[in-house]
């Protein structure tokens, strides 16, 4: 609640000076002594001195209602509307076997990833978020939706080793892109996520990435691993954690196929990033977050409820009895 006219509400704080000089100046001109009635002696006292100011108290009370109506207050009802404009956002993620490499500290590449993009999702809360991930084939986790609840609970269960190992990155962007063009949303983008270079699939990566920019999806390519690779391990049965080998016995190292990931991202308008430990991977979602920002208008109006009419009520019942304490009542009784 608030006031139209809040210079009357400072107006109260007057009425308590205003009693102090009344009550002041009274008992400087012993009013009380007027309780005395001439050839009265017994009814000298039959009122306590505090008699004379209860009409001053009534009319105090009436005068700060007043003024409180004066003021005029009002509640206040607001409303706000959004108009959300929305990004619609593929996730696409490697879930190849190379993904389980531990270059990325502390743990291995897919649980670091898994734990960035839940946090990447956290902080889009208005947007519409997908996710499809890749092996040898690309299977679809989820279309856009706005159930990020339920989303990050599909992303806390992937697991290397569901997908079979190898790295189908065109086929996964062409299903991305396939599940993005149909949506209404205006500005629609991609976040590849891979470790490896396309061995597999039937659609080549640069064939997707021109049907995507021929669509309007921008994509952003992320490569990751470090420089030079490193080696993936896997668990045999009787010797227990172990690393993959070349055919020659030497130790497999990962590669990652930079060119073809910075083509697709020139060839939509995106940016390609190459991320090298767990700092890094989150500093590049994070960047992207900031690049990719969703438009939100809010409209909002005011509409007030006038309040006056009770205060001025009560505030003229307040005078009413006033005056007839004043005038009636207690001037009979003097």
């Amino acid at each position: 609640m608030n006031f139209s006219h809040p210079l009357f509400v400072y107006g109260i704080m007057l009425i308590p000076i205003l009693l102090a000089w009344i009550i002041l100046n009274q008992l400087k001109l012993k009013i009380p002594s007027l309780m005395h009635v001439p050839n009265s002696h017994k009814r000298k006292n039959i009122l306590p001195k505090l008699t004379y100011y209860l009409p001053l108290f009534f009319l105090s009370l009436a005068l700060i209602y007043i003024l409180i109506a004066l003021a005029n207050p009002r509640k206040v009802y607001s409303n706000k509307t959004s108009d959300i404009d929305g990004v619609g956002i593929m996730l696409i993620v490697d879930m190849s076997g190379s993904m389980e490499a531990e270059d990325f500290l502390p743990n291995n590449r897919i649980a670091v990833s898994k734990k960035v993009i839940r946090e990447f999702i956290n902080q889009r809360p208005t947007d519409l978020i997908g996710m499809v991930v890749f092996g040898t084939d690309a299977f679809l986790v989820s279309p856009l939706t706005s159930d990020h609840l339920l989303l990050q609970k599909q992303i806390a269960a992937l697991e290397v080793g569901q997908i079979d190992g190898q790295t189908a990155i065109g086929s996964a962007l062409a299903r991305g892109v396939n599940h993005l063009r149909n949506s209404t949303v205006k500005s629609k983008i991609i976040i590849l996520l891979t470790d490896g270079e396309n061995n597999t699939g039937d659609i080549d990566p640069i064939t997707a990435a021109n049907l995507s920019a021929a669509l309007g999806i921008k994509v952003y390519t992320i490569g990751m691993g470090k420089v030079g690779g490193a080696p993936v391990p896997y668990l045999h049965p009787v010797y227990g954690k172990q690393y993959y080998r070349n055919p020659d016995g030497s130790v497999y190292m990962t590669k990652l196929d930079e060119e073809t990931l910075k083509k697709i991202a020139d060839l939509t308008g995106g940016t390609y990033f190459r991320a090298t430990d767990s700092d890094a991977l989150t500093n590049i979602y994070q960047y992207i977050n900031k690049l990719e920002k969703t438009k939100i208008k809010n409209n909002s109006y005011t509409r007030y409820e006038s309040k006056y009419f009770k205060f001025l009520f009560t505030g003229l019942i307040l005078y009413i009895v006033y005056l007839l304490l004043e005038f009636t009542v207690l001037r009979i009784i003097r």
